[in-house]
Order: structure tokens, then C-alpha cells, then sequence
């Protein structure tokens, strides 16, 4: 079995994890810097967003430079240190690639706006547009159209996020030949892999054909976008998963393809492609049983027939953290779900701290969605939030300085160095639950309604979602909160 195939993978938000250099700012050294932390905590890899040259109008998915890490995060040397590091400590280490699309800041673009004759024009989508409008009506999942004009030649260019990141055009073989060079770049320094980016879209469709309107509601615009998953796509996987092979130590590719339907990521996961894709499915359920259940049940289903394993998780940088969903109790318990699945696990950082989502005021956001949508949407500020390490605010030993992210003072009681001495907080549970994680066959088991029960090896989860008190059939291993002989709704146990 490869390393992956069970592993937890812990998602390092890399500008408010940990701050060597007092800036306020998360850095490559803070991470170094807490690898006892996360080695103790019992994961066994890491996942870094995007650290490479920014202007930093979406956190660094706005990316200038794809082979050098952005002065406010450290060096390369950095870089190199830090997996150095991470291997030493027995971990892996996963970063974020950005295919499809740059920063407007990027000196591809730059050349494409100065000269409409330059060859980096080609690597972006310029089009001419519909009498004084746009190309088409495709909408930018941010707000507004997915098209801004170049005043200079009259031609739009396409961007499906921000207009400080315009599409790049995986039709132009230039860019394929650019991103086999940038991953050859980043496995030859050690990296175990690669999170790739809104993976479903890089091609467009080529006739670039309105989008039927009105534009639905949905969580995920690719569910209903003809423009992107479009067969092209695969090719490029293919090409990648060869490339990712030629090198040794089972490198791996995690594609975030989002799609409502877990029947859709299929094709991505087929075994010359990526070898895992981020699952959704139950991240986007709520507190309830049954569809808990029909979440578990169709990831599984729908990856029966390819050799990927479904992927598992709650909580990411783009989400509202689980215990302001779920509330802070149930959000322990299915804490203890997810970590008895079968199959990678991803967290993210906070989540074993039980961090709630941070109501921040409206002058200190800082997320594209909320600027671009007038505040209509809040944006992502709010489960961005620093960690917090010790004593308390403004800094919480996060930083020297003021975080970047104003950080509320309630949080002294869910510091790291106050939960490592509480038997009964949420971080002493993950660590347990970590450390005991069950393998092996599942299996569902017979429970009343408003429950959950299953076997995994020697174990079995018991999450009773808001049923009646649940009487326990076994030993208890490990328990969400204190508890006897019944399991009450919005509790979890481990049983043996």
C-alpha cells in the first residue's frame, strides 16, 4: 500500500500558521520551527498553500513566480531547509501548484498587455469581444463577469476569479511545456507531490458558447459550467502522473476537483491520473444522519470501479470552520467520524484546536470575494485567523508583531499550550484519535435512526447524530465527551 493511501494530511495555511520573523505574517521558519508540534500531533504529511512571489490579491493563488518562494515567507534555502526538515521528522510534505491561471503581475501577462504581437500573449485567453461587450456571458465565481477589457487593443482577456488572475490557455502547448518545467522544478528539491488547483477547469471550452441563464445557485459553479471539465483536461494528468513516476519515493498528485456529484471526479482518478482528488461530499453535509450516511456511502460508490481510495475532510482555507456549523460539540464528534473513515484524511490547521469561524469587522477583511461582491459575501477572512500558540493577544505567540488577521482575545483559552494541558480538550482528542486511528475492512452495522455505526478492523464508531441515547456495545476506546453505558445525540465514541 502506498504511504497516501491511509495517511492524514495537515493543511498548513502558510501566512497564519506560525511567524518566525515577527512580522505578522506566517513564514517558511515559523513551519520549521513547529515540527515537533506537528509530529506530535500524529499526521503524516503537510499540505502548504501557495508560498511563491505574490502581489497577494488572493493570498498567493495570485502567483508571479512559480519557482521562487515570495520574500515575505523566506528563501529557497528556506524552502530546501524546511523539507529537509520535514523528511528528518519522519513527515511528507505536499504545495499547492496554481495551473490555471496567474497573477496579473506575473511577467507572462505584463508582456501580454505591453505588446498584442508578444508570444506570451498566446498563453493567456484574449478574445475580441461581442460589439462593445464581452466574448460571452460566463460569470467570474467571484462576482461580476469573468471578462476584462485591455484598453490598449480592444480585446478581453478571460479570468474565472479575479481579475488580477487572469486564465492561462491550455490549448497553447507552451503552457504545458511551462508547468512540466515549474513540477520538475519543485520534485527535483524533494517535494512529495503536489494540491492542484482548481484542477477541473484548466481547458475552456474552445467555442467559448454562452452558459444558459439564469446561472443557478450552487456551491460549486462546475456543476453546471459546460466551459470547463472538458475531455482535454485528462491529457494533462496523464502527462503529469508520468512524470511524478520518474521520480522515486511514491510523489503524489491531489487534484481539487469540485463537483457536487462524487460520480464526476472518476474519470480524474483513473489509475494513469491523479491519484487522489479532494472530496467534498460530506465537508458539505450537515449535522444529519442520513445525509452523512448518503455522503459516505456515494464517495464510496462512486470510486468502486478506480483504484483512488475517496478522500475525507471538514474543514479547508475556504470554508466556515466546523464548530461554527456543526456547534462546538458536535463538531468533536465528528472529528471522531472522520478520523475512522477509510482513506486520506485532510485537516486543516485550528481544526484540532476547535476553532471557531472569526466574525471580523468589515475594515479588516481582506478576501477578494468580499471587495469584489460589495460585502454580499463575507469571504474567507474569518477561518484564516492565526493560530494561536500561547499566552494571549494581540500576538498569542503566533507573532511578535501584530498578526495580520486580528485575533480575538477569547481564544486565550484554546491556545496550544493551554489545550496540551487539558485532558479533556479538543487537541488531546485529536492526538488520541490520531494515534489510535483504526484500519482495516469497513463495514456499516445496524443503529437506530439519528445514528451512525460502523466497523473498521477492531473498531467500532459509534456518532449518535441526534437520536436517542445510544446504548454502547463495547468497551470505549476513546469518546468525544465523558460517557457510560449510552452514547447521548451529538457524541461520538471508539469501541472495542
Amino acid at each position: 500500500m502506498s504511504w497516501w493511501e491511509e495517511a492524514v494530511f495537515y493543511e498548513v495555511y502558510v501566512r497564519s500558521f506560525a511567524d518566525a520573523s515577527g512580522d505578522g505574517v506566517g513564514d517558511l521558519e515559523g513551519i520549521r520551527s513547529r515540527l515537533p508540534y506537528l509530529r506530535s500531533l500524529g499526521v503524516d504529511a503537510l499540505w502548504l498553500t501557495p508560498f511563491y512571489p505574490s502581489p497577494g490579491a488572493d493570498h498567493g493563488y495570485d502567483v508571479a513566480d512559480y519557482m521562487d518562494v515570495d520574500p515575505q515567507f523566506g528563501t529557497l534555502a528556506d524552502f530546501d531547509a524546511l523539507v529537509t526538515d520535514v523528511h528528518a521528522s519522519g513527515l511528507r510534505v505536499i504545495a499547492d501548484v496554481v495551473p490555471n491561471h496567474t497573477s496579473s503581475r506575473h511577467p507572462w501577462f505584463e508582456n501580454a498587455l505591453a505588446d498584442p504581437a508578444h508570444p506570451d500573449r498566446a498563453r493567456y485567453v484574449f478574445r475580441a469581444g461581442r460589439g462593445d461587450g464581452p466574448p460571452n456571458n460566463w460569470p467570474s465565481n467571484w462576482g461580476g463577469p469573468a471578462w476584462t477589457k485591455d484598453a490598449a487593443s480592444g480585446e478581453w482577456y478571460l479570468h474565472l476569479f479575479a481579475p488580477e488572475q487572469p486564465d492561462l490557455d491550455w490549448h497553447t502547448k507552451q503552457v504545458r511545456d511551462d508547468f512540466d518545467h515549474i513540477l520538475r522544478f519543485w520534485l527535483d528539491r524533494g517535494i512529495d507531490g503536489f494540491r492542484i488547483d482548481v484542477a477541473a477547469a484548466l481547458y475552456k471550452d474552445a467555442s467559448l458558447r454562452d452558459e444558459p441563464e439564469p446561472f443557478p445557485e450552487s456551491k460549486f459553479s462546475t456543476d453546471w459550467r459546460r466551459a470547463v471539465d472538458q475531455p482535454e483536461v485528462h491529457g494533462v494528468y496523464r502527462d503529469w502522473r508520468r512524470l511524478v513516476e520518474r521520480y522515486d519515493g511514491d510523489r503524489v498528485l491531489v487534484g481539487e476537483v469540485v463537483f457536487s456529484d462524487p460520480t464526476r471526479m472518476t474519470p480524474y482518478l483513473r489509475d494513469d491520473e491523479l491519484h487522489m482528488a479532494f472530496n467534498f461530499t460530506l465537508l458539505f453535509a450537515d449535522w444529519d444522519a442520513e445525509q452523512m450516511r448518503d455522503a459516505i456511502d456515494s464517495s464510496r460508490a462512486a470510486l468502486a470501479d478506480v483504484a483512488a481510495p475517496p478522500t475525507w475532510v471538514l474543514e479547508n482555507h475556504d470554508v466556515t470552520r466546523l464548530p461554527t456549523r456543526y456547534g462546538a460539540r458536535a463538531a468533536r464528534a465528528a472529528a471522531l467520524l472522520l478520523l475512522a473513515l477509510p482513506g486520506p484524511v485532510f485537516l486543516y490547521q485550528g481544526q484540532e484546536l476547535g476553532l471557531e469561524e472569526v466574525d471580523l469587522p468589515d475594515d479588516v477583511r481582506e478576501d477578494p470575494i468580499f471587495h469584489r461582491t460589495q460585502g454580499e459575501r463575507i469571504g474567507r477572512d474569518g477561518c484564516r485567523v492565526p493560530l494561536p500558540w500561547a499566552n494571549g493577544p494581540p500576538g498569542f505567540g503566533f507573532t511578535t508583531g501584530e498578526p495580520w488577521l486580528p485575533m480575538p482575545p477569547a481564544w486565550s483559552v484554546k491556545t496550544v499550550a493551554r489545550q496540551e494541558d487539558d485532558d479533556r480538550s479538543t487537541l488531546t482528542l485529536f492526538r488520541a484519535a490520531l494515534a489510535q486511528r483504526p484500519l482495516g475492512t469497513f463495514a456499516w452495522r445496524e443503529s437506530p435512526p439519528g445514528t451512525l455505526v460502523f466497523s473498521r478492523g477492531g473498531l467500532t464508531c459509534a456518532v449518535n447524530v441526534d437520536g436517542d441515547p445510544l446504548a454502547l456495545p463495547g468497551g470505549v476506546v476513546l469518546a468525544s465527551e465523558p460517557v457510560d453505558r449510552t452514547l447521548p445525540p451529538g457524541a461520538a465514541a471508539w469501541l472495542r
